[in-house]
């Protein structure tokens, strides 16, 4: 299957990851509508929390709230792993950027499809679920860790764990996944912004008066 796609890009050198960024964004897109329609079939989906929720307007709000609040989280955690000499930059942000570069379909994966798609996975099916028996704060853990874990950048655990903690009390706040899928998807924009353009920030901040 991989030879016979390549046939369509062109033969550049890294036609391999061009590859990449479209079979993520296309399978992430199959996926998606796949949970759709699972997710249409049971009509407790949605229906985690006792109580009523927070009105639309009320969970937009706290998601873009939530945004900063893991910006925050992750900038703490981000010092905690320099005192620990883990040294800043994330492996799996920086494999998902070179192929964003030279695919940029590759931000529909990144920013659209798969904030959704985790947050159907890690805070509506485990968070969800364990929160049901458990304590808010025993099911955003494991929930956290779990997500941390599946991201298979075990130097920077800790600021996966706190990003999928806070995304986990955002749900739980607004008893809305629309909310913690805003977080997440400001916060996965915002990093594909910066990293995109980072060599001009630099040029910026090199130009500022000292």
């Amino acid at each position: 299957m991989r030879a016979f796609f390549l046939q369509f890009f062109e033969q550049d050198g890294n036609e391999g990851i061009a590859l990449a960024g479209w079979w993520s964004s296309v399978s992430f897109a199959i996926a998606f509508l796949v949970c759709i329609f699972l997710i249409s079939k049971n009509k407790n989906f949605w229906h985690v929390f006792k109580g009523e929720k927070a009105s639309i307007p009320v969970s937009i709000g706290w998601g873009i709230i939530g945004f900063f609040l893991v910006y925050l989280g992750q900038t703490i955690g981000a010092t905690i792993e320099l005192a620990l000499g883990i040294d800043y930059g994330s492996e799996n942000t920086q494999k998902i950027m070179q192929v964003t570069e030279i695919a940029p379909i590759m931000i529909l994966a990144s920013v659209l499809f798969g904030p959704i798609l985790e947050e159907f996975v890690f805070r509506r099916v485990v968070f969800g679920s364990l929160v049901q028996t458990q304590s808010f704060w025993v099911s955003a853990i494991i929930s956290s860790i779990v997500f941390a874990l599946i991201h298979l950048d075990f130097s920077h655990i800790i600021l996966y764990t706190i990003s999928g903690f806070i995304f986990a009390f955002l749900y739980y706040k607004t008893k809305r996944l629309l909310t913690s899928i805003i977080a997440h998807m400001m916060l996965n924009g915002f990093v594909t912004i910066i990293q995109m353009n980072a060599d001009k920030l630099q040029q910026i901040t090199d130009q500022l008066p000292k």
